[in-house]
């Protein structure tokens, strides 16, 4: 882990809402200090729409995280989604330098993998190592200090448009930040909620916002795709909203507090008060037709999940089943219907791993922010190795050079040489 006492701040900038979570890095984990979450209406499916409006939620939320922690935030790491996130494989090759396999060949390799052909407009996000191959060893998941005469790698290349990435970074940039890194919020997500169980014999995480629904699948060990789905919960917002006449407000409010993804789990009496539009007065109607609205829509989302899985080809190696995160899916009924499109095991990821005040982040809307805390932590400290690492690669080269040197001046040395003579007069 990096020194302790290190503070990292992950920033998720969702379409609903802007999340600072703010965490202190110590020995033994990660504690949380301040949590800051207010609504926004700057972003539009996961990409920014207004500049302004985003950059007034983002002040608020770094404002009320900041008095919480009690700690000045200059330095963030911040989350993107979207559906111009892509998802392609790659391979790369490198000779291994001295014998063995150290952090500067493992980075060489990496650089490989990512020399492919990309658009002008977009721009690589992440290099997500598979497994890496030592001559004809294949499926390592860590190969420093291993032998070998060549390095692979198979990669998973996540791209996205440029001009998303920069309208997150400027209005961060607006607000008096320094954006560290730009994170996939899927594999933000999966940082927080995940086990490595699970990740070793293959899981999706599917993480439905307001916005978007980030998809990401884990195959063993390691990641194996990465998709958006432009639908998310504002889209049963909608639907609430026009099909009981009510205000979006009043729509998001009857969805939070009465929803229910599966109607044959409410009853036939109940019955919820939905105000009405322009004034008109509040009406009865049974809380059925409200699931009957909320139905159809999550079993879309969840029928274009099981299309993104299928299309991959991957969907017998889940043998983990799916892991559910983010807001929308506290709707009632939720984790049963999605088992029953999915076709497979289902439960709905709360973030692990932190300590501190985790009643503030325990929600499944709180995994992103959390997972980008994750994700900071173990940047630092892969900075700090490779600080490190070539001073220790440096100091095996030179013993290595200088024992080579020192046979070589023993073999040419004056006492070697009156040895051969001897031996020769000998013989003679």
């Amino acid at each position: 882990m990096p020194s302790q006492g290190e503070i990292v701040v992950g920033l998720d900038i969702g379409t609903t809402k802007v999340c600072a979570v703010v965490g202190e890095i110590a020995d033994d984990g990660i504690t949380i200090l301040g949590v800051g979450s207010v609504p926004c209406r700057g972003l539009r499916k996961g990409i920014v729409s207004n500049i302004d409006w985003t950059v007034r939620s983002i002040k608020d939320a770094i404002e009320a995280a900041q008095t919480m922690a009690g700690v000045e935030i200059r330095t963030v790491y911040a989350g993107v989604a979207g559906s111009h996130i892509r998802s392609q494989g790659s391979d790369g090759v490198a000779a291994i330098a001295g014998g063995e396999v150290t952090r500067t060949d493992v980075e060489r390799v990496l650089e490989g993998a990512r020399a492919i052909p990309v658009d002008a407009d977009r721009q690589i996000l992440h290099v997500l190592p598979r497994e890496y191959i030592v001559d004809i060893q294949d499926g390592i998941r860590d190969p420093i200090g291993m032998s070998g005469v060549r390095l692979g790698a198979k990669v998973n290349l996540v791209t996205a448009a440029t001009s998303c990435v920069q309208n997150v970074i400027r209005c961060a940039e607006r607000c008096g930040l320094v954006v560290a890194d730009v994170v996939l919020e899927a594999l933000a997500s999966s940082e927080a909620i995940l086990s490595d169980d699970e990740r070793e014999i293959g899981a999706a995480v599917v993480d439905i916002g307001g916005g978007t629904t980030d998809i990401i699948l884990y195959v063993d060990g390691g990641i194996a795709h990465a998709s958006v789905v432009p639908v998310g919960g504002n889209n049963i917002t909608n639907d609430i909203a026009a099909g009981l006449r009510t205000p979006m407000a009043e729509a998001d409010r009857l969805k939070r507090l009465h929803g229910c993804a599966l109607g044959r789990m409410v009853s036939d009496d109940e019955e919820i008060e939905v105000p009405g539009v322009g004034g008109q007065k509040p009406r009865r109607t049974p809380r059925r037709v409200l699931s009957d609205i909320i139905e159809p829509r999550v079993e879309e989302i969840f029928a274009v999940v099981r299309k993104r899985i299928e299309d991959t080809g991957m969907l017998e190696q889940l043998s983990a089943g799916v892991v559910l995160t983010g807001g929308a899916v506290l709707l009632e009924g939720t984790t049963e219907l999605a088992e029953e499109v999915l076709g497979m095991p289902v439960r709905i990821g709360f973030p692990t791993g932190v300590r501190g005040i985790t009643q503030l982040v325990h929600g499944p809307q709180y995994a992103t922010g959390v997972g980008l805390l994750k994700y900071g932590a173990q940047a630092i400290a892969d900075d700090q190795a490779r600080i490190a690492a070539p001073a220790h690669s440096v100091t095996r080269v030179t013993a290595a050079r200088r024992g080579a040197a020192e046979e070589d001046a023993e073999s040419a040395s004056p006492k070697s040489q009156s040895k051969f003579w001897e031996w020769l007069k000998a013989a003679f």
